[in-house]
């Protein structure tokens, strides 16, 4: 049976984590050729580093030299081999991220001779950045406080505790001036304090503490046999006597973190039962085509790298990060986005959890922050956001009437505050006030309203009724209009009806350009289109906003090769765009987040959903869709390699390059499983029931079973042109092209 851990295995990657919001995710990392994690980790949204090193000694304090020999990643662990002294020890490290915000080094050496060694693991902080005035040792480890601040400023007093499983055999702290900060035990006081085979167990006193603080906890490994085992373990938390946020540190014991293992011989192998038990709770798929399996199961690691379990800060509810590094924060833009990719889940509380984390801070008007950090949220940041797509999404696959009724009112607030901020002049358009808004900061978009718009920063100086979020808008005014109806409340139906059906005539009246073949902005000083393509002009086509007599944009301004049909389509502005770059940069400059022709990954999985639900009865675009889903996973693969699947937040239209400059991998700002499920395997869930209907992919094999849809268990198992269709225990046999229609 495919197991997706070793699927996904391969030398050069190292994100590690354990679904919690604690991960070690550098984005260019130095060390990790060093034993330990020597690189930063993150901690929910905030960066730290370094946190620990392993040294082994002889019994003279002198140090062996480790050089590594080879380095394997899975989601689980990230397994480094050494040669220790003069490679007559080989040594096994498996560096795993437990519950907890516990990172573990977990060693296995061996040699043809008898050994007998001492393993150090250590670290070092800039005074600067420690809160309290000395370390604090409490017969288990030895730990001391961090200050650190998060890219909005805000504080957090973090602890951080080191400690050998089993025993520490001695200690040592002590103060230094300033040099480089590098795991090289050369450069470490501990080796001039090595006495008697151990270290002097207290802090050293020091009149200026200023400069550098080593820290290091010892264990001297049993002598005189081949085969020796020694783990050693750093944990963050917040600082019990500062933190304002509720979470309390526990007492760091051997026994506690041992705890984790709950029964398994290994950290390493705690790990691997974890992430099995996550990545069973997705469909089980498998294909014959490498890309797309491996997309598939890359996405669910993905998702869970950046889950952040419920309890912690802010956090009530489970929830998911955009990514990581700057993205590792839950981020309502791209909350709609999970939703869609863990509504298939076997338990879907982390798709409502998304709603619930998004909504939990929402103002008494009904705005909504667009970022929710661990412990603040902010009155700047905001953005435009699917939501009534993302619940129509979720409520076809997992219908739960309470939690529909408890999320309305929020939704309801949030629609309000939209039509009553965003349309006051009721023109059916709803406005965007800053292009970060709608994550397009550099865009020909916003020019026509604002010459200036590209060097703006949360600053709210424009208005562009734009397409997008007016998309967005009509959909969640279609969903209001049916839950008010559950609610048995007239006259808030009739309320959402009215406001869904004026932006369904501004958008199909006013915002659509039947000469251009597209759907543009519009600029509310002028109430004139303002003429500039951009690919989020097929939105509308996701929605029944688009009908019969706007298809020509799909099947002629979408498919052109001049516009937006490049090797690797969609790009976010066509060709034709006076600032087109597929390069990424943006008037002279490469950029961060360039919206003016690289493709991303979010606007294709809202283009191929467009294509998809117009593909029904027209062969032209149902073979547009496999093309661009084709496309668009084998781009996201470094150089093609079909054992190394990626997804970063934008590419190159015609190379398929990622912006790998930003060190951004694993963003998850996008629906990729989603899209496989339904047009792969063919399964499309709808408000009354479920299509069954397999896209003419070139694939010989794509099986998929464990999905749960309405109550209902489906299996889908497709050979070369012809499929079978299970649905709870009674089978279907059908060709390619021949869709099974079951309602509920």
């Amino acid at each position: 049976m495919l197991d997706p851990i070793e699927l996904l295995a391969r030398e050069d990657k190292w994100y590690l984590g354990c679904g919690d919001g604690v991960v070690f995710a550098p984005l260019f990392p130095q060390w990790l050729n060093a034993p330990g994690f020597w690189d930063e980790a993150t901690f929910y949204q905030y960066s730290v580093g370094p946190l620990f090193t392993v040294s082994f000694l002889d019994h003279e304090g002198s140090e062996l030299p480790c050089t590594l020999t080879e380095r394997r990643w899975t989601p689980a662990e990230l397994t480094c081999r050494y040669h220790l002294g003069r490679g007559d020890i080989e040594a096994t490290e498996v560096r795993t991220v437990q519950p907890g915000g516990v990172f573990a080094s977990e060693w296995r050496l061996h040699a043809n001779v008898p050994m007998s060694l001492h393993a150090v693991a250590w670290t070092v902080q800039d005074t600067d950045l420690l809160h309290a005035d000395m370390p604090h040792w409490d017969g288990a480890a030895l730990g001391f406080v961090r200050e650190l601040q998060d890219r909005r400023n805000v504080p957090l007093r973090l602890r951080l505790e080191l400690t050998s499983l089993g025993g520490v055999t001695s200690w040592s702290a002590s103060y230094s001036e300033r040099t480089a900060v590098r795991p090289s035990w050369d450069l470490a006081p501990f080796a001039d304090h090595w006495r008697q085979e151990t270290l002097p167990s207290r802090v050293r006193p020091a009149e200026e503490r200023d400069g550098l603080l080593y820290a290091a906890v010892h264990r001297a490994l049993p002598r005189g046999v081949t085969d020796l085992q020694v783990t050693f373990a750093l944990r963050l938390t917040p600082d019990e006597a500062a933190s304002a946020t509720g979470v309390r540190s526990r007492a760091y014991t051997p026994r506690t973190t041992a705890a984790v293992v709950a029964g398994v011989a290994t950290l390493g192998g705690a790990s691997r039962r974890r992430w099995h038990e996550m990545l069973d709770l997705a469909p089980r798929f498998t294909c014959s085509d490498p890309y797309f399996e491996r997309c598939y199961w890359h996405r669910w690691y993905g998702l869970w790298l950046n889950a952040i379990a419920p309890g912690a800060g802010m956090y009530r509810f489970p929830a998911t990060c955009q990514g990581i590094g700057p993205f590792h924060q839950p981020i309502v833009a791209s909350g709609p986005c999970h939703v869609r990719e863990l509504r298939w889940l076997a338990d879907a509380e982390l798709a409502r959890g998304v709603f619930r984390t998004a909504f939990a801070n929402q103002r008494a008007d009904g705005w909504i922050p667009g970022r929710i950090y661990f412990n603040h949220v902010t009155d700047t940041e905001f953005y435009h956001a699917d939501w009534g797509g993302a619940f129509q999404a979720l409520e076809s696959v997992a219908p739960d009437e309470r939690f529909a009724r408890e999320i309305y009112p929020s939704l309801a607030r949030y629609a309000a505050w939209l039509l009553q901020s965003r349309d006051a002049k009721e023109m059916g358009m709803i406005d965007v006030a800053d292009p970060r808004e709608v994550g397009e900061e550099f865009t020909s978009r916003f020019l026509p309203v604002d010459p200036n718009a590209d060097r703006y920063g949360w600053d709210t100086r424009l208005q562009l009724k734009a397409i997008d979020a007016t998309t967005y808008a009509y959909s969640l005014m279609r969903v209001l209009v049916v839950l008010a109806a559950r609610e048995d409340d007239p006259n808030e139906a009739k309320a959402w009806r009215r406001a869904a059906e004026r932006i369904a005539r501004a958008v199909r009246e006013r915002m659509w350009d039947q000469r251009a073949e597209i759907f543009f902005d519009v600029n509310p000083q002028t109430g004139e289109r303002t003429g500039v393509r951009s690919a989020v002009g097929f939105y509308p086509y996701g929605t029944d906003l688009a009908q019969d007599v706007h298809a020509s944009g799909l099947e002629r301004t979408l498919l052109d090769p001049a516009l937006f049909w490049t090797t690797y389509p969609v790009p976010s502005a066509p060709l034709s765009d006076h600032h087109f770059s597929g390069a990424a940069e943006w008037k002279g400059k490469r950029r961060n987040v360039p919206r003016n022709g690289r493709v991303w990954p979010v606007t294709n999985s809202h283009v191929v959903d467009a294509l998809g639900r117009w593909a029904t009865d027209r062969p032209k675009l149902r073979q547009a869709t496999v093309h661009l889903l084709r496309r668009f996973i084998h781009m996201m693969f470094f150089d093609g390699h079909a054992e190394r699947p990626n997804c970063f937040e934008h590419y190159n239209p015609f190379t398929g390059a990622p912006s790998s400059y930003r060190g951004i991998d694993d963003n998850q700002h996008s629906w990729v499983a989603d899209l496989i499920l339904k047009y792969v395997c063919g399964i499309r869930p709808d408000d009354a029931g479920i299509t069954v209907d397999p896209f003419p992919f070139e694939i010989d094999m794509a099986d998929v079973s464990g999905v749960h849809v309405a109550g209902h268990t489906i299996a889908v198992r497709r050979e070369g042109e012809e499929y079978d269709v299970d649905i709870d225990g009674e089978r279907q046999h059908k060709k390619v092209g021949e869709a099974l229609r079951v309602d509920w």
